[in-house]
């Protein structure tokens, strides 16, 4: 990495390679600096536009969008909020695959589409487009939300993600070291010897931000407790999991700065994001508008539990209109004490697909079983809970410094007493929690 002043990558390099590519990235980032101030009538008012002018271009330029709206009886030049799509049918993982020429925009005002992809809950490849435009403004809404870690915009970022892109020529080298100044520690391989590597380039490059999905982060403080402190960073930002209190807490301590917790997916990106106050996430709301939705489809009330549903604005390539993410949460109508005008999503419950059965049928969050028995007992240092038919559960458990003849015991009596009577319970000792082909981990997978 070429050694480059903050300011300079900051002032000079971040504008001339957005000059360069004809980006909007920046731009958009201090547009949402400055609107995010805006009373939540204006931002709602914003907001209403965009949904109308998107519905207007999903009607005129995706048969799939056309063929729906008339199905359900939808007028698309009456729209003018989401509650007037209500009985606009979900869109779900599967119409994408099936449908996905349907789906994009036929029109050749938007420039080369850009793919994205992702592996999803069962692990089944999603992919979806964005036109250029659209991911300009997604890069720029990512940082903005990320300077309110802590972190500025030309500082140097260490990444903890599993598979990193490897810069494959000059061009991306040179754009590697001069405007995205980052280095990775690859969870796919989070031994010593990387976990030693990490903290010499670390010590080297002194990063402003530490960035990764939050168990990995969380695996990595575990790595460094009890070793020379490592100069704190200015921020740092967790996404792509569940965040745990215990992890937050272990994390925050080890490399003394605040963790900011932030929830996207590749689909629409950026949904939302913790701000420095560190109570709930504010919601995208210039770029996403959140639906939460009991499991009968109807509305769920502010602080009600319920499936979380996002239609993106700024898509023009791929329009993502009520697009069912897979996971779980509350919003409210609490202003935060912050000064934003953004609405609040107080919080995240889980991913559908990681909602286990009890023994009456009922579903629990498998985040809240891990809340009550990883993070409450002694022993334990990571758990995983995989549900393949009713009735049964297999835990796969890695042994901490206090695992006793005890520990098994308590753990079937906290998760029969959550799950009901009648449970088989399974425990296997591993050495490692096995990861996703992302480096990501899961805690719970329900395949019933």
């Amino acid at each position: 990495m070429i050694r480059l002043s903050s300011s300079l990558v900051a002032k000079l390099v971040e504008p001339a390679y957005d000059l360069y590519e004809g980006s909007a990235r920046l731009r958009t980032m201090r547009k949402l600096d400055r609107l995010q101030w805006d009373p939540p009538a204006t931002i709602e008012q914003r907001r209403s536009e965009s949904l109308r002018a998107l519905v207007r271009h999903a009607a005129k330029n995706s048969p799939f969008y056309a063929e729906r709206f008339a199905e359900a009886g939808i007028d698309p030049r009456r729209v003018n909020s989401i509650a007037d799509l209500r009985d606009l049918p979900l869109l779900t993982k599967s119409d994408i695959r099936r449908r996905t020429d349907h789906i994009l925009a036929r029109t050749t005002d938007l420039g080369p589409l850009i793919p994205a992809k992702t592996g999803g809950s069962t692990g089944v490849a999603l992919k979806v487009w964005c036109d250029t435009r659209g991911v300009q403004q997604r890069n720029g809404a990512a940082l903005w939300v990320d300077r309110w870690s802590g972190w500025e915009l030309g500082q140097v970022r260490a990444h903890v993600w599993g598979n990193p892109p490897v810069p494959k020529n000059w061009k991306q080298k040179l754009r590697r070291a001069v405007k995205d100044r980052l280095f990775f520690l690859d969870t796919m391989r989070l031994d010593d010897a990387a976990v030693e590597a990490f903290s010499r380039d670390w010590r080297r490059l002194r990063p402003g931000m530490l960035f990764g999905h939050a168990h990995s982060i969380f695996l990595v403080a575990e790595a460094l407790d009890g070793r020379p402190p490592l100069p704190p960073p200015g921020g740092i930002v967790s996404t792509s999991m569940m965040l745990l209190q215990q992890e937050r807490e272990v994390i925050e301590r080890v490399f003394g700065t605040s963790v900011t917790n932030r929830y996207g997916c590749e689909e629409v990106s950026l949904i939302a994001c913790e701000c420095e106050r560190h109570h709930g996430m504010h919601i995208n709301a210039e770029h996403v508008i959140v639906e939460i939705l009991r499991d009968d489809g109807t509305p769920a009330d502010f602080g009600e539990d319920g499936r979380i549903v996002v239609t993106e604005l700024i898509n023009r390539g791929m329009p993502m209109i009520r697009y069912e993410v897979g996971d779980r949460g509350v919003v409210s109508d609490r202003r935060c004490d912050c000064g934003r005008g953004l609405p609040m999503l107080e919080t995240l419950t889980g991913r559908t697909a990681d909602f286990l059965v009890c023994a009456d049928g009922a579903r629990t969050a498998g985040i809240s079983l891990i809340e009550n028995t990883l993070t409450a007992m002694p022993g334990i240092r990571q758990m995983q809970m995989v549900q393949d038919a009713p009735l049964e559960l297999l835990v796969r458990l890695v042994p901490g410094q206090d695992y006793g003849e005890d520990t098994e015991a308590e753990l079937r009596e906290r998760l029969g007493k959550a799950l009901g009577d009648g449970f088989a319970f399974s425990v296997e000792i591993v050495e490692e929690i096995p990861r996703e082909t992302s480096g990501k981990y899961r805690f719970s997978i329900c395949n019933v």
